[in-house]
């Protein structure tokens, strides 16, 4: 697959130019106006190299590719001008904005070959983003395949609150949704030091000992320092050590950080998960949100608002029995899932996704699975 390259220059024809001269090694895209080729700019289909004129009339070379760097980081930028200006251009490459600095008229053997340098180095960024993302992948999904194994109750939580939590984070306007994401899937982690019995004695709702007490208190903590052993995974660890801890400094770890200094993330998943628990509670998310009303001052007041949206997009789902070759991702189950013989398979408020409809075919096939299965299908 050809390397795609953006060429961006107020003069047709110089574009029609360096078209000619690029267009059998290259997929090639022009733009004469640096504002309209900022607003092409697509997250999904990143272009391999920006290669900008440095003077235009809207706005500089310069201030373009800076905000094709905040759009499109992994992008390799180029400056290609007949203004050579010496002082810019050690600025433009030293503050990273710029990777080549070259002056027009540049012959086609020097920009081919400074081109081909330019799509090496994109390469090379995003192999090492894929690398470390797939580690990360690799990494995560053995730690929560461990929590399912020991414990199952926190494994199943888990997979309720990702929905949640991906909503909040969203209607937060956050751009990395994969670490929170992943600060969901490994939050409940340190719960394996929880004894046996004390997590079904929490979600019931009863009073935990003093000592089981002080223990929960603990698996935030184990969490985090878990996580941090992982590469580049500081932030989520943070968002994972305070997923205890209230908007009015209540909670832990117990060190005066209140209110905004929380790390959102933290936030997020504080009321994420305490939505949660009230809900399998009560079984019904408008007494789930009440309560969280009633201790409010324990939120962040903007989540507490999205929570409450959330309610009326959960009231578009609609109730469906279903065979299980029916079943598709983004259903959510609306019953527990039963064998023949009356085990728990699966507990309701699960999302379901392609591994646990895997799961749920192999227990029909080995075991038997009652139908239909009760499902929330969105509207």
């Amino acid at each position: 697959m050809k390397h795609r390259i953006l060429l961006v220059d107020d003069e047709p024809n110089i574009l029609s130019s360096l078209k000619r001269q690029l267009r059998g090694s290259y997929e090639v895209h022009t733009a004469e106006d640096p504002e309209k080729a900022l607003a092409g700019l697509d997250r999904k289909h990143p272009f391999a190299v920006v290669i900008s004129d440095y003077r235009m009339p809207q706005m500089s070379g310069i201030d373009f590719l800076k905000e094709v760097k905040l759009k499109s980081p992994e992008t390799t930028r180029m400056i290609l001008t007949g203004y050579a200006d010496l002082d810019n251009a050690i600025g433009a490459v030293n503050d990273g904005h710029v990777f080549r600095f070259l002056t027009k008229p540049c012959e086609k053997e020097t920009l081919l070959k400074n081109i081909k340098e330019a799509a090496e180095q994109y390469d090379l960024i995003t192999g090492k983003r894929i690398l470390l993302e797939k580690t990360l992948k690799g990494s995560v999904e053995l730690l929560t395949e461990i929590t399912s194994l020991v414990n199952p109750e926190a494994a199943e939580r888990v997979s309720r609150i990702r929905r949640y939590v991906r909503y909040l984070a969203q209607k937060k306007g956050i751009k990395s949704l994969w670490r929170y994401d992943i600060a969901a899937m490994l939050s409940q982690l340190g719960l394996l030091i929880l004894p046996p019995g004390t997590m079904d004695m929490f979600l019931a709702g009863k009073t935990l000992s003093d000592e089981q007490e002080q223990i929960f208190e603990m698996h935030p903590v184990v969490a985090q320092d878990l996580v941090a052993k992982l590469p580049r995974m500081e932030s989520i660890a943070e968002m994972i050590s305070y997923q205890l801890k209230g908007f009015d400094g209540s909670g832990t770890p117990r060190d005066g950080v209140e209110g905004e200094d929380i790390p959102v993330g933290g936030r997020i998943l504080r009321i994420a998960l305490d939505y949660d628990l009230f809900l399998q509670q009560y079984e019904n998310s408008r007494l789930a949100f009440a309560k969280l009303e009633e201790q409010s001052q324990e939120y962040d007041p903007e989540l507490l608002y999205y929570i409450e949206g959330m309610l009326g997009v959960e009231a578009r789902y609609e109730v469906e029995s279903l065979t299980i070759k029916e079943l598709k991702p983004g259903m959510i189950l609306y019953e527990d899932i039963l064998s023949d013989k009356g085990a728990m398979l699966l507990r309701k408020s699960l999302e379901l996704d392609k591994g646990k409809i895997d799961r749920i075919n192999m227990f029909a096939h080995k075991v038997g699975v009652t139908e239909p299965v009760s499902v929330l299908v969105p509207g």
